[in-house]
């Protein structure tokens, strides 16, 4: 049976047991992924939208456990990337 990862106070301690552990004796099963944004946000946008999307787009947000602004700059991104895809697929 592997090993539970130990809470950390700190995100130092938490580099320094990464940093120091073999991570392959450790169950990792309970991690999930994250997305890391190093582009920085220079532009702002502001909308109004039907309070009933806005609720639902902050439903799904938390869901997910990120902030619904998050979720909205992904969901464009997602979409912007689908239509590169496809005009990709066009083009050939």
């Amino acid at each position: 049976m592997k090993k539970k990862i130990p809470a950390f106070k700190t995100d130092a301690a938490a580099e320094r047991f990464v940093a120091k552990a073999d991570l392959t004796q450790y169950d990792l099963s309970g991690g999930k992924a994250v997305r890391f944004e190093f582009e920085p946000k220079a532009s702002q946008l502001n909308m109004r939208l039907p309070a009933n999307l806005l609720d639902a787009v902050k439903t799904r947000a938390k869901q997910r456990g990120i902030p619904y602004t998050r979720f909205v700059r992904e969901v464009l991104e997602q979409s912007l990337r689908g239509d590169v895809s496809k005009q990709a697929v066009r083009r050939r």
